[in-house]
Parts: structure tokens; C-alpha cells; sequence
């Protein structure tokens, strides 16, 4: 088992700034993910742990041991690809066995090793097979399992299931998370798709432009965002945003918009009233905490529903506010019509507030 540690790493490629002043910590037996946007770093990170890359400035440790410099066989890892990189003139058990055999491990070891593999991933049947012979699933399967038999310290996967159609890879997340509950080894695992990141991680690290976002469990990072970034980049469907400043009317608060001003009431002026507020803000709401209220009853903000998207269980209603921009609200299926009038009202408890200069998240 393998704890690692990333101290100030930066990395850079030429005038490229990859990864800059990362420092992160990975628990024994955690699986987290690498998630973030194409460049901003992620895969740089992984490779850096891995020994593929060496970085420009800062410090990496395995269990408190320093491996900055050492080669990637000498780290005790191994790693599974996007391309699966599986020897196309070799059979399943061929490429399974492929490490091992160059190690020079006993027969009955490898034989061992592999079985146990196959079965944990239900490829036995295909192991005489060669790569052409089987599905991108069990190709997938496969690279796993050349990565299972080597049993090392740390998995480090990059992207490996962006290749896989979409129902395969709802199929590969739960598996992947199942398989490294029963291997229990240290995981990091590298995905631009926050619903897989969500979905299998015990800890997220939300990336951007080389630099570390947010730390945390998905939860967290779901109804706590540490910045507008990451309150923009996770969730489906986007987090709407409205911008604004705020006044004081008598026990309420305000917020006034371009065109608008809109009570926020007595209990979340009493919150507002104990934070620091920057001149200008954006307000963050998910579209499960926007209630429609039909024919434009019940005060507050109006508008009418200019688009529906059925999503099975829900349905999520575009709103067109009066000269503003536009929301999203998760609604029940045929609740609603297009180019109805309504009435929109957020939950004032999930409001997320954010500077809108800086883009942190307000202590409110």
C-alpha cells in the first residue's frame, strides 16, 4: 500500500507552464481522481507520479520516501492507458502475463496471478483470444488485468475509459470501483468527465491552467465549490449565475441586478449581514434549487419557458428571464410548457455566493 505526497510541483515544457505549485496529498487506499478540462494539467500530474516526467521544481514522496528521481520501474506502480496498449500478436493471457515473464517469475506464479486477474474481471473465457478477437470493453478489461498481475503499490489510470461508448463506460465506472474496493490499493485516476469523477472517486482534485482548484470528496465539491470555476465545471446542467451587488432594506437584503433588484429575505440578509461583501458578487443556484411557479404567480423574479429537455425522470426547463440572462430548472415531466409565464423562486439556503472579482467563494 502506498501513501503519496506532491510538494510544490511544477512542471514546465519549454515556456509551457503545465502544472504549477501543485501540493497534494493521496491517502493510503484512496481512490481519487485527476479531473479538470484538456490542458490543464492532469495527465502532466500523473506522469510526473509516475516517473515518466520529471518535474521542473518540487518534490514527490511514496510513504514518505523521496522518488523525484527515481525511474518509474523503480516506484512500484503501474499504469493503464486511454489506447489499452495491448500487443496485437499476442493473446489475452500473453499480454496479461507479459510482465511477469520478462521478470523471470516462476510458471505457477504467473499462472496464479493471472487466473486471479481474469476471474476478478471476467475475462476467462477470452484469455486464448487476441485483442482483434474482443470488444473495446474487453480489450479495457484486459489492460486492467496486465496492470492487476504486476500488484503494485499504486494504480495510476489516464483516462482509461474515454474510448468506451457511453453505456460501457457507465458499466466500467462501477466495475473499476468495485475492483479497487477488492484490490484495496491506491488509485489515481485521470478523467475530463466530472459525472465519472462523481461517480467513483473518494476525492476529487479540480484542476485549471496547471493550478489546483479544490481538494475534496465529491459531496463537497458538488454543494460546497471552492471557487466559480469549479461551481461552473461541476455539475449537469450548469450552475446558473446571476451578477449583482447587494443593499440593505430594513431586515432583508437585495440584490440588485442590471435591470432588477430582487428581496433576498430576512434570513439570508442575516447571513450577509455577518460576511465581508466585496462591491460585486455572483450568485450560484443548481437547477434542482430553482421552483417554478406556474403563470408567473407568486412574486420575485418572472419570466417564460423558452426550451424543455426531457431527460427520463426530469425534465429541465430553460427559463427567459426580462432582459436577462438565461435559467435552468429541474423539473417534473410534463409539468410545464414551452412559452408558458412563470414564476421563479430560488431556496435561499442553497445559494451559493462568490466575489466576482476574485471568484472565491463568500463565508456566507
Amino acid at each position: 500500500m502506498a501513501r503519496i505526497a506532491l510538494r510544490n510541483i511544477t512542471k514546465h515544457f519549454g515556456t509551457v507552464q503545465a502544472v504549477e505549485e501543485l501540493t497534494l496529498q493521496f491517502a493510503d487506499r484512496e481512490f481519487v481522481a485527476l479531473l479538470g478540462p484538456s490542458g490543464c494539467g492532469k495527465s502532466t500530474t500523473l506522469y510526473v507520479i509516475a516517473g515518466l516526467e520529471t518535474p521542473t521544481t518540487g518534490e514527490i514522496l511514496f510513504d514518505d520516501r523521496p522518488v523525484t528521481h527515481l525511474p518509474a520501474r523503480q516506484r512500484d506502480i503501474a499504469m493503464v492507458f486511454q489506447n489499452y496498449a495491448l500487443y496485437p500478436h499476442m493473446t489475452v493471457r500473453e499480454n496479461l502475463s507479459f510482465h511477469l515473464r520478462l521478470k523471470k517469475y516462476p510458471k505457477a506464479v504467473i499462472r496464479e496471478r493471472v487466473s486471479r486477474a481474469a476471474t476478478l474481471l471476467n475475462i476467462e473465457h477470452l484469455l486464448d483470444r487476441k485483442p482483434s478477437q474482443i470488444s473495446g470493453g474487453q480489450q479495457q478489461r484486459a489492460a486492467l488485468g496486465r496492470a492487476i498481475v504486476r500488484q503494485p503499490t499504486v494504480y495510476l489510470m489516464d483516462e482509461p475509459l474515454s474510448n468506451l461508448d457511453a453505456k460501457m463506460r457507465v458499466i466500467m465506472r462501477a466495475e473499476l470501483k468495485l475492483l479497487q474496493r477488492e484490490l484495496n490499493v491506491t488509485t489515481i485516476f485521470v478523467t475530463h468527465d466530472q459525472e465519472e469523477a462523481m461517480s467513483i472517486s473518494d476525492k476529487i482534485a479540480v484542476m485549471s491552467m496547471g493550478r489546483l482548484q479544490q481538494y475534496a470528496e465529491p459531496d463537497e465539491i458538488y454543494n460546497r465549490p471552492a471557487n466559480l470555476f469549479v461551481a461552473g465545471f461541476i455539475g449537469s446542467p450548469v450552475m446558473n449565475m446571476l451578477e449583482g451587488s447587494f443593499r440593505t432594506e430594513g431586515d432583508a437584503y437585495v440584490l440588485r441586478t442590471a435591470t432588477r433588484e430582487y428581496a433576498l429575505g430576512r434570513e439570508v440578509g442575516e447571513r450577509l449581514r455577518r460576511a465581508a461583501l466585496p462591491s460585486a458578487v455572483v450568485l450560484g443556484i443548481r437547477s434542482e434549487d430553482v421552483r417554478l411557479l406556474a403563470d408567473g404567480g407568486g412574486g420575485g423574479l418572472q419570466g417564460h419557458i423558452d426550451l424543455l429537455q426531457p431527460v427520463g425522470p426530469v425534465t429541465y426547463a430553460q427559463i427567459l428571464l426580462q432582459q436577462e440572462a438565461r435559467l435552468i430548472a429541474t423539473t417534473a415531466p410534463g409539468e410545464f410548457a414551452v412559452d408558458q409565464r412563470v414564476g421563479v423562486r430560488f431556496i435561499p439556503e442553497r445559494i451559493h455566493y462568490f466575489d466576482k472579482e476574485s471568484g472565491q467563494r463568500l463565508p456566507i
